[in-house]
């Protein structure tokens, strides 16, 4: 587990949390008590498409994300707009690095602004800060 002082500067942030990679598991599992993990399986799955560079690993890996993750009745539908979802559908055809930059950024603000705060009071967060 986390030291505790890892622990504590999860707090600061956001990004300090997904930095961490024991932070994303906790927060994982925070996230599947309020059955919203979708959103940082999401998020990772993106940060991992943006590393691909070989173009057909690529239009492989973005077709996955949409059918998991984008496309209406998807198992882990994500909470974006239309526009932003036919934006990705259209991207499809020729997808490159940036296809699901904005959708990402839509997911990262609902977490930031949303499921983060509840975190940080939360009893899972709570409990790690005050072990010894």
């Amino acid at each position: 587990m986390a030291p505790v002082a890892d622990v504590a500067a999860w707090a600061e942030s956001l990004d300090q949390l997904l930095e961490c990679q024991t932070g994303q598991l906790v927060f994982e599992d925070f996230l599947r008590t309020e059955y919203s993990e979708e959103n940082l399986l999401f998020w990772r799955a993106c940060e991992g498409y943006k590393k691909i560079a070989d173009e057909a690993e690529l239009a492989v890996a973005a077709k996955r994300i949409f059918v998991e993750f984008v496309q209406v009745d998807a198992l882990r539908q994500i909470n974006i707009d239309c526009v932003t979802r036919g934006e990705i559908s259209g991207n499809l055809s020729r997808p490159g690095p940036g296809c699901f930059d904005r959708a990402q950024r839509l997911i990262r603000r609902l977490m930031e602004n949303d499921c983060y705060p509840r975190f940080l009071k939360s009893e899972i967060y709570q409990a790690l800060l005050e072990r010894p």
